[in-house]
């Protein structure tokens, strides 16, 4: 992609400009778009690019996003959408320049949401660059043609979601009570609204622009009351099966959420899909690696049994690459394979002894895998568990839950670098777990074969590595011994694609699977891949966000017999690269208000048994919370 000839949108970035020209210019090598208006000002990489269609069919984009529900944006944008469609049309007069400018401002001054507090500086910045332009066509009365745009609407929130989900569209459905629709709404980039609504990092709530002001809206906790909210009453989903399938089928690898996304869209769109699952029961280390005091099984069970309904059929027991090859799934007649098989190995240690295979050793994936199976399989009554992540934490409260009383976590930084989401540290604080910073493990102590002690060294921090976190460094002569029972590593995982698709030239050398990053097509066309599987070990939202746009794919390449990225797509990883949520913006509203905070279990309760700690929002409660909400859209439109 070329450099731009004006570009006025702060905080744009050259390098993101260039990966997309890359990634997404046609065979010739040109830009896939003229010029783009949006919130945060215009870029132009083509000069014959008409302003005055530009702006056109920016405010006819904002007019079509206003809900309507305060009169200056409801009528004001339509009152704009009419000057420009005069002054495109032949007709303008100078007078209505000056209008369009006042009515900009005044929207911008008094809407209550940002679809309309958007609209004056990209209509004022284009005005003011373009001003010889809107003025000779007007003089002229020349008739400006209506060109070919894609339009993204986006928020802070939408941008930082994996998936992209409309969090104030779903929002403004609660405070409306308009439940079905906005259970739809999550649906249509979100298929597990029950499992996210428990589990998500919350990656939106981080950049809520509501937590600029006081506390960011509990968009977790909404997500999980609409979809408790079907479960309780029973509501059909407004997601029906089609009228009928395509004869086409998918082979899908893997029953985690990346495999159970892509079959739900696929579904949606009418093909028949077969998941191939190795484990007894479907949902991957949703089911096998989160406890069920997070998420509890007839949460999975339901959200499988709609992936089901919309025609896919799960096969469990089969392992791809044992069983069945996928050259094999070619000749049953699949047009194309989803590789979903996640990072189910764990990560090593590096520490002396852990290869020996002593008596209550057990890598952490394992011992979650055999809890979620209903077995405890270390026994004793101290443990200790190696490592900061979701899965060590998950790790210690459960051991609690299964017998130990003297659970100890080491990490080897402090706990400002700790990835695990900090309510879980908090609530495995609460629990009584014990946690040990700056801590390394160096050698396994056993009698008679059986883990009796770890032998650790102390650490401090040292320079920034690749992470950006700081290096952690040994601290000579610090070495002490942890007696205890069990030991746990819980470091990290990796992945196992090279089981099912060995060919190297197929594989990074970390044997992530390689694909293209919009369209998720692997070196082997009819082969797609999603998930832990191409990024190592992510995060759930993502992974189901990767089965979704794969899903696209899929069918784009059984239908055309060739996949790239749509104009639609880039232009979304535009608008999310260009700085849509800005933390150190000057907030200009008013008015405390509290988070709604669903009620969790007292600790002395909870560590007795694997009961679901936190409960869910109230009717009123979720209606007071989705009030919160500033429906912070932002708006843009590219010329292709």
């Amino acid at each position: 992609m070329k450099a731009p000839v004006l570009c006025t949108w702060e905080g744009w970035s050259d390098q993101l400009i260039g990966l997309l020209g890359k990634a997404a210019a046609d065979s010739n090598g040109s830009t896939p778009f003229k010029a783009m208006l949006g919130w945060k000002g215009m870029v132009v990489w083509d000069e014959t690019t008409d302003a005055v269609d530009l702006l056109r069919a920016y405010l006819e984009k904002v007019a079509q996003e206003s809900c309507g529900q305060c009169t200056p944006c409801r009528e004001g944008t339509q009152r704009l959408v009419a000057i420009m469609d005069r002054i495109c049309a032949g007709d303008g007069q100078m007078g209505d320049l000056d209008e369009i400018r006042r009515v900009a401002v005044f929207i911008s001054d008094s809407a209550r949401c940002d679809v309309g507090r958007c609209l004056a500086r990209p209509t004022l910045e284009i005005m003011d660059r373009y001003a010889d332009q809107f003025v000779a066509t007007i003089h002229e009365k020349r008739q400006v043609a209506k060109q070919v745009y894609e339009a993204a609407v986006t928020a802070p929130c939408i941008s930082a979601c994996p998936s992209n989900v409309d969090i104030p569209g779903y929002v403004e459905g609660i405070r409306m009570g308009n439940f079905d629709q906005a259970l739809a709404c999550v649906r249509k980039d979100c298929p597990m609204p029950g499992t996210i609504g428990r589990v998500c990092v919350r990656p939106c709530e981080a950049n809520c622009r509501r937590g600029r002001l006081d506390e960011p809206i509990a968009i977790r906790a909404l997500k999980r009351f609409l979809a408790d909210n079907e479960m309780r009453t029973g509501a059909p989903s407004l997601q029906q099966p089609p009228a009928e399938y395509k004869a086409e089928r998918v082979a899908i690898v893997g029953a985690g959420p990346a495999g159970l996304s892509c079959a739900y869209y696929l579904g949606t769109m009418g093909y028949h899909t077969t998941i191939f699952e190795a484990q007894e029961t479907a949902g991957g280390m949703a089911t096998y690696g989160i406890p069920s005091y997070r998420l509890p099984r007839d949460i999975m069970d339901y959200e499988v049994a709609d992936v089901e309904r919309l025609g896919a059929e799960i096969r469990y027991g089969v392992n791809v690459g044992e069983d069945i090859t996928i050259e094999a799934l070619a000749k049953e007649g699949y047009r194309s394979v989803f590789l979903a098989v996640g990072a189910p190995e764990s990560s090593k240690m590096r520490c002396e002894g852990e290869d020996a295979g002593y008596e209550c050793f057990m890598t952490g994936i394992h011992f979650l895998a055999e809890v979620s199976r209903g077995r405890c399989p270390v026994e004793g009554k101290k443990l200790v568990v190696v490592g900061g992540g979701n899965v060590a934490m998950d790790c210690v409260r459960s051991a609690l839950r299964v017998g130990f009383t003297d659970v100890n976590l080491l990490y080897r930084r402090t706990e400002a670098e700790m990835p695990a989401d900090p309510q879980e540290i908090e609530e495995a604080k609460e629990e009584g777990v014990k946690f040990h910073y700056l801590v390394a493990p160096v050698s396994i102590k056993h009698t008679d074969g059986k883990v009796s002690g770890l032998e650790c060294q102390r650490m401090e921090l040292g320079e920034p590595d690749a992470s950006g976190r700081r290096r952690p460094v040994p601290v000579e002569g610090s070495n002490f011994v942890i007696d205890c029972d069990a030991i746990i590593p819980a470091v990290g995982q990796i992945c196992v694609v090279d089981c099912v698709l060995p060919e190297e030239d197929s594989l990074t050398r970390w044997k992530t699977l390689i694909v293209d990053q919009m369209t998720f097509q692997s070196r082997t066309p009819s082969v797609f891949g999603g998930g832990d599987c191409i990024t190592g070990p992510a995060t759930l939202i993502a992974a189901l966000a990767a089965g979704k746009k794969a899903a696209r794919h899929i069918a784009q390449y059984i239908e055309q017999g060739q996949c790239q990225a749509t104009l639609s797509e880039v232009l979304q990883t535009l608008v999310n690269g260009g700085g849509v949520f800005e933390p150190d913006e000057d907030f200009v509203f008013d008015g405390i208000t509290h988070r709604a905070d669903p009620a969790v279990l007292p600790p002395e309760t909870r560590i007795n048994d694997f009961s679901e700690v936190e409960g869910g929002l109230s009717l009123s409660q979720a209606v007071k919370e989705a009030e919160r909400c500033l429906r912070c859209y932002r708006i843009a439109v590219a010329l292709k």
